[in-house]
């Protein structure tokens, strides 16, 4: 349904037109992860392995104690700097502990 009326005053007021699509610019798809990317960080993590931080963490999730999804957060924060790359971390590590 179209927003405009037709009329000259009112809530929804103007001339009816078609709107347009405009096509999406290569900057709103900056930093999405390509294909070739995703393959190239997923044969680094097969060679490598797990960084000894990320050991660590692995470590405090299977040991249990009080919290350890807390501890492994604060660890995960303090290493990597933000709250948010933490949780990202930790739930990464926590699916490649379950499968």
């Amino acid at each position: 349904m179209s927003n405009d009326t037709g009329i000259a005053v009112g809530l929804k007021k103007g001339y009816i037109v078609t709107k347009r699509v405009p096509k999406t610019l290569p900057s709103r798809r900056k930093g999405k992860l390509g294909n070739r990317v995703k393959l190239i960080r997923q044969v680094i993590n097969d060679v490598a392995g797990l960084a000894p931080y990320e050991k660590r963490i692995v470590e405090m999730l299977k040991g249990g104690g009080n919290n350890p999804q807390k501890r492994a957060w604060r660890f995960a924060k303090k290493r990597l700097g933000t709250h948010k790359r933490a949780k990202r971390k930790v739930n990464n590590l926590s699916s490649l502990i379950s499968q």
